[in-house]
C-alpha cells in the first residue's frame, strides 16, 4: 500500500489539494496519505489575521482544517503531524523518522505569495529524496477569494 506525505499550511483546504489526492488514490489504490502541517512563524502567515495565536496553535488549526477536509473528501488520510517552523526541515525529519514513502505532494500559495516556492520546495524535495512530487499551487483568483472572504477569529472563513 503506498503512502503519500502531504504537506501543506495555508492551502491545506483548497480543493485543488483534495483533488489531486483523490486523483493519486485513484490512480495508485489503495493510497494512504499523511497530512504535514509545517508550525511556520504566525508573522510569515498571509491567510491569518491575529497575531495572539502562538505557531503550534495555527499549526493545530490547520491540522484540523485538512483532517476534515480529506475525512469528508473519502481521502484515506492515516495520520496527521506537526512539524518543524522551517518545510524543509520538517519534510526532512518525517521522511527520515517514518521512511517508505511513496511520494510527496507539497500544496502552496500562488507564486508570488509563496515563501515555500521562492525556497523552490517541491524541486529541492525531489532532488534530496529522489521521490516523486506533485505540486498543488493555488491560484491568484484561489488566494483573492480567501482574503475577500475575511476571517473570523484570526483563522479563514
Amino acid at each position: 500500500m503506498a503512502r503519500y506525505l502531504v504537506v501543506a499550511h495555508e492551502t491545506v483546504s483548497n480543493p485543488k489539494l483534495v483533488e489531486k489526492l483523490k486523483e493519486i488514490a485513484k490512480e495508485d489504490e489503495p493510497a494512504e496519505f499523511v497530512l504535514l502541517v509545517p508550525a511556520s512563524p504566525v508573522r510569515h502567515l498571509l491567510l491569518w489575521k491575529t497575531d495572539t495565536a502562538t505557531e503550534q496553535e495555527a499549526a493545530e488549526h490547520r491540522e484540523a482544517e485538512g483532517r476534515e477536509a480529506f475525512i469528508q473528501a473519502g481521502v484515506n488520510l492515516v495520520a496527521t503531524r506537526i512539524g518543524a517552523e522551517s518545510p524543509v526541515d520538517a519534510i526532512d525529519q518525517e521522511l527520515r523518522e517514518n521512511p517508505g514513502y511513496a511520494g510527496l505532494v507539497i500544496s502552496t500559495l500562488p507564486q508570488e505569495h509563496s515563501r515555500w516556492l521562492r525556497l523552490d520546495l517541491p524541486q529541492v524535495m525531489k532532488q534530496k529524496h529522489h521521490l516523486p512530487v506533485h505540486h498543488v499551487e493555488a491560484t491568484p483568483n484561489q488566494l483573492r477569494a480567501w482574503l475577500a472572504g475575511g476571517v473570523d477569529d484570526g483563522v479563514l472563513k
